[in-house]
């Protein structure tokens, strides 16, 4: 079935009393794969949202996020804090399957507006985190003659360096293909380079890739490791 006629069946059939849905992910945008799943955010006026569910409905794999429009704000602003927000995204790049009284284009209206003003600052003392996790993982990486530990070594430091890049940008952040994306945006010379120097790693070379993070590292003060503290929480 054509994906937007099934996200409206899925919704009819779990939630016939819906507010609104939009239909998100790469099924309405031209990344989309042979195993794009359909994604919909369904609102409702009370319980038993909040939730989410996986499932599938005919040859489609489904996940749900239902929301009220009051827990759609909460989830919005608490990822948004982490500068990266799915829910938000979904509704942004989305499409308003319905609306049955206005909230799905308050939503639709908000959803467009958030990801254009950009996400909050990256703290200080975030960045010095992240400067000190990359420091550690590029001793761990220049002491280590095991190959097994250099790939998982040198693919943490891809995925951080990366993380770090966007916070430095001002950049949206995202995991997984969601941080190759952000990257192909605000930075894709450093995607490329993060790519090749990685491959580098596998046939027993680091230098591009310690380069490459030395490089990233730099606008922030370099490495970080003597001298660096942190308070502990209370257990």
């Amino acid at each position: 079935m054509d994906p937007i006629d099934t996200a409206r069946a899925v919704v009819e059939e779990h939630h016939p009393d819906a507010r609104a849905a939009f239909l998100g992910g790469s099924v309405v945008t031209g990344r989309r794969t042979a195993t794009s799943d359909l994604d919909i955010v369904v609102l409702l006026h009370g319980a038993p949202a909040p939730y989410r569910a996986s499932f599938r409905h005919g040859d489609w794999p489904v996940e749900l996020f239902v929301h009220t429009e009051e827990t759609w704000h909460a989830y919005v602003e608490r990822e948004i804090r982490k500068r990266r927000s799915p829910l938000l995204w979904m509704c942004a790049d989305g499409l308003l399957l319905f609306d049955t009284d206005g909230v799905g284009a308050r939503l639709d209206d908000e959803a467009q507006r958030r990801p254009a003003a950009g996400p909050p600052p990256a703290p200080a003392e975030e960045i010095d985190d992240r400067r000190y996790a990359i420091t550690d993982l590029l001793d761990d990486l220049s002491g280590s003659a095991d190959q097994s530990e250099r790939l998982f070594i040198a693919t943490e430091l891809t995925r951080r360096t990366g993380e770090l890049a966007l916070a430095i940008e001002g950049s949206w952040g995202g995991g997984g293909k969601w941080l190759a994306r952000r990257l192909e945006s605000a930075a894709p010379r450093l995607g490329m380079d993060l790519h090749h120097a990685l491959r580098e790693v596998l046939e027993g070379r680091d230098d591009s890739l310690v380069g490459v993070v030395d490089e990233v590292l730099g606008h922030v003060g370099g490495r970080l490791w003597e001298g660096y503290k942190r308070g502990g929480g209370t257990p």
